[in-house]
């Protein structure tokens, strides 16, 4: 898989202008299949490369506030294309294919989770999907990214009696089977053991005033990466 991955990926930037040159004016403007990018290198690993260092470089763009956004955004990569090919395509084929699809349907808005809404509540903002089956595993890599916007966290101890007030609002945003994405409460203790600024949070009382956006995510063949933006 890591070698087919090295094979394919020098194409990438050939295809990407290929797609962009056959796509009508007006949508050449407005919509650049970055996210199709995004899909594959992401998938290798983020392998060295300019369209991956620019596909990298959206996606870490994407969760950087505000707003924040699906770092991926597949229901921009239309993925029903099909072209003619003498190689088998298998995993790495598939995701490959849809850098060829000249499909120019408008992008969707992410939105955030409004955070006046009640802690109890799950609350999920939908987005669009692809537009064919990824539900197989060969697309789990997609569904592994994990989104944590930690709004603020702060902590800090308050009056005579010594009390140690901690409040925070953290939401998660995940994708479903078909690529969808959505937002859900969350907590500081789902936070994964890379993120960075929270260490003493719940110990006795240091003063901490909180807030980044985590995301992190596997690739292809399991291996771990994470980004953290704070602000």
């Amino acid at each position: 898989m890591h070698q087919l991955f090295k094979k394919l990926l020098p194409s990438v930037a050939v295809a990407l202008t290929v797609t962009i040159s056959s796509l009508p004016m007006p949508a050449r403007a407005q919509t650049y299949p970055i996210d199709c990018a995004i899909l594959l290198c992401l998938s290798g690993g983020w392998p060295a490369s300019v369209p991956c260092t620019r596909a990298r470089a959206e996606f870490i763009r994407r969760i950087t506030p505000w707003p924040v956004e699906p770092p991926l955004q597949i229901w921009r990569c239309p993925l029903g294309a099909t072209y003619e090919s003498d190689r088998p395509l298998d995993n790495a084929g598939r995701i490959f294919e849809a850098l060829y699809q000249t499909d120019s349907r408008r992008p969707h808005q992410s939105l955030p989770v409004d955070d006046l809404a009640p802690a109890d509540q799950t609350l999920q903002l939908v987005q669009d999907r692809a537009d064919i089956d990824i539900s197989g595993p060969e697309f789990n890599f997609a569904r592994s990214i994990r989104v944590f916007d930690v709004r603020y966290a702060r902590q800090h101890e308050s009056g005579r009696d010594g009390d140690c007030n901690r409040s925070a609002t953290v939401v998660l945003g995940t994708y479903g089977t078909q690529g969808d994405f959505s937002w859900q409460r969350s907590s500081i203790t789902a936070l994964p053991e890379a993120h960075a600024g929270l260490e003493r949070w719940g110990q006795n009382c240091p003063s901490i005033y909180h807030r980044s956006v985590f995301v992190d995510w596997r690739d292809y063949e399991g291996n771990y990466g994470f980004e953290q933006v704070n602000y």
